[in-house]
């Protein structure tokens, strides 16, 4: 397989080692890019920060918590209110964002006492929050300030509090990845088996690597309580820090992102013996699958396949209908996180969209793995690519439209690309059945835009039609459809409402009764304590 030069970084030659073109018949070994990589000088990375990574990504959806920065303003703010994990305590930790503010005088005097009275006053402006983690950045990792101490003396204190301390600074990893392994892992050795639970059904799991963004969490929950399982805690999206503090007690760790998620996993795996089950919650047939692959670990089978069917029978003819209109249609899968993997088969297979490049600011090597093991030939891979690189490529390959972040997708929207925000959603949930139509709505919206199509027209050298005349969405989608599909009574677009989880609120679910005996719960491993 050819490696890929940009024509933007030729007077960086390691770049070309971070690019591979997808040929036919390879194997992956022939197809990687190096990755997870320190920086390469010069490139202008977009990479975040693993201190990014521990709190934005992980700690932050945890929703009954006051967060902390103890560092600089700047951190505190870079990593709030990006990403809509929204909970269901008024988004608390969406309303608020906390920093000690270090200054130049910190670094040379020391910040322990700052940081014990931005503690204190941040509990007695809130006293209806009794739980705080405290993030470690570079500039108090840099002086040494015992964190742990001040935390401890707090709570000595004040023994209705408790405070989660996590020591990642930005320079901790080569990017926010390295973030997600240390609160992981300090989570479990910290907090886990420190609260016992209520256990209230035979078939308790916990649900690991969702973040709730825009209600995904709340989503896949109620496929969990229409089969009759407990959700013990979310790591960590809309999730409550003392039941995350109970992790220890489920039967079945159920992972979503595995590139954020799954070294707690693993943890509690050698500890408490808890198996891991990865599922995906994206697209009607990886979700079928996993809700298959979590009632055959209970013995649950015939639950699961009723909602599957029930679901299947009311979401596919839209789904369908999004298909016929976006087959062929070219998309630069440029997500964060286990996105690259979950979509990269799935969009093609079950909306048509052709992936024609993919990429990774912070995953591993495993993640380009499974991304290009996916994706179609002649996809183009990259590595931690920069701004121009991501335009070069966006010139090369004219993809009609783009699902990255914010700040690549506010670049390619100066080119005339379309993007949807793979990281906050445009109008998700996007899990689920009904969330995955929502999804290929929102790529149908963005790509037939007829607002979008101006916006291709350069007026400082084209000729501006004026014969064009009123269009729709619908006009340009359906123009070189044939009459059999444009007219196929059994496909319809999306028929949801604009608030999808208002229904789950109010729905009634299924009393099953709990065996005479109940199931063990697991203790701790030896060779765990």
């Amino acid at each position: 397989m050819p490696y890929h030069e940009f024509d933007c970084s030729k007077c960086i030659p390691e770049r070309k080692q971070h690019a591979v073109l997808k040929g036919p018949v390879e194997t992956i070994t022939d197809a990687l890019p190096q990755g997870y990589l320190n920086t390469i000088p010069g490139t202008i990375s977009e990479r975040g920060c693993a201190y990014c990574g521990a709190k934005h990504v992980i700690g932050t959806p945890m929703k009954d918590v006051i967060h902390i920065s103890h560092g600089p303003v700047g951190c505190t703010y870079d990593t709030w209110q990006t990403k809509r994990y929204i909970s269901d305590n008024d988004n608390f930790q969406l309303k608020y964002t906390f920093a000690t503010d270090m200054k130049e005088k910190h670094i040379v005097f020391g910040a322990e006492k700052l940081l014990k009275n931005n503690i204190v006053e941040a509990f007695k402006a809130h006293p209806e929050i009794k739980r705080m983690t405290i993030y470690q950045t570079c500039a108090s990792a840099l002086i040494g300030d015992d964190i742990e101490a001040i935390a401890q003396e707090v709570m000595d204190e004040m023994p209705e509090v408790d405070i989660f301390v996590c020591n990642s600074p930005g320079f901790r990893g080569p990017s926010q990845s390295g973030g997600h392994h240390t609160i992981n892992i300090a989570w479990v050795k910290n907090k886990v088996g420190t609260v016992e639970p209520e256990i209230t059904s035979d078939y308790v799991i916990n649900y690991v690597g969702e973040y709730n963004i825009q209600g995904d969490q709340e989503v896949m929950q109620d496929y969990f309580k229409r089969m009759g399982v407990q959700i013990l805690s979310t790591f960590t999206g809309n999730g409550s820090y003392d039941d995350l503090r109970a992790m220890h007690r489920a039967q079945l760790n159920v992972l979503e992102c595995a590139r954020s998620a799954e070294y707690i996993c693993n943890e509690l795996r050698v500890r408490y013996g808890i198996p891991r089950l990865d599922i995906d919650g994206f697209g009607f047939e990886p979700l079928s699958s996993s809700l298959r692959k979590i009632a055959l670990f209970f013995g649950i089978e015939e639950r699961a396949q009723a909602i599957i069917d029930e679901e299947t029978a009311r979401w596919k003819p839209e789904l369908d209908w999004y298909k016929a209109r976006l087959q062929g249609k070219k998309v630069c899968l440029w997500p964060g996180g286990s996105k690259l993997w979950h979509w990269a088969n799935v969009i093609h297979e079950e909306m048509g969209v052709q992936v024609v490049s993919l990429y990774t600011k912070f995953g591993h090597q495993g993640d380009m793995e499974k991304g290009i093991a996916r994706c179609e030939e002649g996809a183009l891979a990259i590595d931690d690519p920069n701004e121009l690189e991501g335009l070069e490529a966006m010139y090369k390959l004219k993809p009609d439209i783009i699902f990255t972040g914010k700040r690549p997708g506010e670049v390619a929207k100066k080119i005339r690309v379309p993007y949807l925000n793979a990281h906050a959603y445009h109008n998700g949930p996007w899990k689920g059945y009904e969330g995955w139509v929502r999804f290929a709505r929102d790529i149908y919206n963005a790509i037939y835009s007829p607002i979008h199509q101006l916006a291709l027209i350069d007026i400082s050298q084209d000729d501006i039609p004026t014969d064009l005349g009123f269009r729709t969405a619908r006009m340009l989608s359906d123009a070189t459809l044939s009459d059999a599909v444009r007219n196929d009574p059994a496909l319809r677009p999306y028929s949801g409402e604009f608030d999808s989880l208002a229904k789950l609120k109010t729905r009634v679910y299924p009393h099953f009764p709990r065996q005479a005996a109940p199931m063990p719960v697991p203790e701790l491993a030896e060779q765990g304590g």
